[in-house]
């Protein structure tokens, strides 16, 4: 058993609505799991023979979860920026074509999960490509780190290049190959993944729809309304179409479990139907910025709706969910809707976690869950460490942390129980 001591901080709730924060003294972990939190005393006496980590004022939390990546885009991140369409067509398919190669794709899925880890990310949920090739290296990567991880085969039968295509049972075959392989297998998730409706044809999504209907407990991932230029297109692609939401629930992908990425440009209806059917939606604000596609409606999340927040690697800037953080902040203040920190700690923790369905084993510190924790320092840098002094509560001493803080500011990291 291990307990680790520093500022503990745990959420009772989501702070979007009701819930609180709270700070504790210690943590005690065992078997990978969180057995309990209190004070260091009473933690210290209740397991006298337990190892003792002391971390100072350090933030102990639960690791981030990035709810909405793409893997095989870490080579490419900070390509000079494009609107969506263009970022595909210039970087994302040319260098996707590469992961039919077995060594590059474990190599670019080490590189990123080592990166991600770094920055204090203890689940990531992403994109692979076409090639079951590029799902296998992914999990084994996860696996190989015992991390909780999500990731499915992203499946393309139109508007890409040719050597970038499946087809509608081609998807559905190697989507439930892949499933049958990794789902539930250690800490890992097969999500059923068409990347979005451009580049699928209804027929796609039907077999798609198919598949998980027989297997509701995976999750589905794909984009929605994420430029106004690419609603126009969809628009044109699917004229029987009432919005672009409805394009993915006439083929059976909306529901719970369904993971909608960016969701920006959303109309009243599409908004409605989010929130009734149980789906969730992924603010990635420093992907929304960087490519030009728009500022994203935290209002969501006080309507009820699941919200994540994510890095979207790479059409996202930054593997780090502290800089995701400070650009979600941002795009709030440009709405008009300033968010609190705890409520932007809360969407990279939990908020993220329940918008995987994965909020009974992790992103929050209470007993029972998994063990996945990040260690962060809150005086990391010069600039950091003089901000601090003026707090006057936890929040502001994390403050200046969140919009300064990089992976400096990871003192440690625990997966699944285990420092590493």
């Amino acid at each position: 058993m291990d307990i680790l001591l520093g500022q503990v901080l745990r959420f009772d709730g989501d702070p979007f609505a009701e819930g609180r924060a709270h700070i504790d003294e210690a943590v005690a972990v065992d078997g990978g799991r969180i057995v309990a939190t209190g004070t260091k005393d009473a933690l210290r006496a209740a397991h006298p023979g337990a190892r003792v980590t002391d971390y100072g004022r350090c933030l102990i939390s639960a690791g981030f979860v990035d709810a909405h990546v793409h893997y095989p885009q870490t080579a490419i991140i900070a390509s000079w920026g494009k609107r969506l369409i263009d970022w595909l067509d210039t970087y994302t398919f040319p260098e996707e074509m590469r992961f039919g190669d077995p060594a590059y794709a474990r190599d670019i899925a080490d590189r990123y999960l080592d990166l991600t880890l770094a920055n204090g990310t203890t689940t990531v949920c992403s994109y692979a490509t076409i090639h079951p090739e590029s799902v296998d290296a992914f999990f084994a990567a996860a696996g190989a780190r015992d991390l909780r991880a999500f990731a499915g085969k992203t499946c393309m039968d139109r508007n890409a290049p040719n050597r970038l295509r499946d087809t509608a049972q081609s998807a559905y075959d190697d989507s439930k190959r892949l499933l049958d392989a990794w789902h539930g297998r250690d800490r890992l998730s097969y999500v059923i993944t068409p990347r979005f409706s451009p580049t699928s044809t209804p027929e796609q999504l039907a077999a798609l729809g198919a598949l998980w209907r027989e297997h509701p407990d995976c999750l589905m991932q794909t984009h929605l309304s994420e430029q106004t230029d690419e609603i126009a297109w969809v628009r044109d692609l699917f004229p029987q179409s009432r919005d672009y939401l409805d394009t993915y629930e006439a083929q059976g992908l909306l529901g719970e479990g369904a993971v909608f990425g960016h969701a920006i440009h959303l109309t009243d209806r599409e908004r409605a139907r989010l929130i009734e059917a149980g789906a969730s939606v992924v603010h990635c604000p420093t992907s929304n910025t960087f490519i030009g596609s728009g500022l994203f409606d935290m209002g969501l999340a006080r309507a009820g709706l699941r919200v994540g927040l994510a890095t979207d690697t790479g059409g996202g800037s930054s593997f780090s969910m502290l800089r995701t953080m400070a650009a979600a902040y941002e795009v709030g203040q440009l709405r008009g809707d300033p968010l609190h920190p705890s409520q932007l700690w809360w969407l990279a923790t939990q908020g993220s976690a329940r918008a995987l369905r994965a909020e009974a084993s992790i992103g929050n510190i209470a007993p029972g869950m998994e063990a996945d924790l990040v260690v962060v320092d809150l005086a990391s840098t010069p600039a950091i460490e003089q901000a601090t002094p003026r707090a006057t509560d936890v929040w502001g001493e994390v403050f200046p942390t969140i919009m300064m803080g990089d992976d400096r500011a990871i003192r440690a990291v625990w997966v699944n129980g285990r420092p590493r």
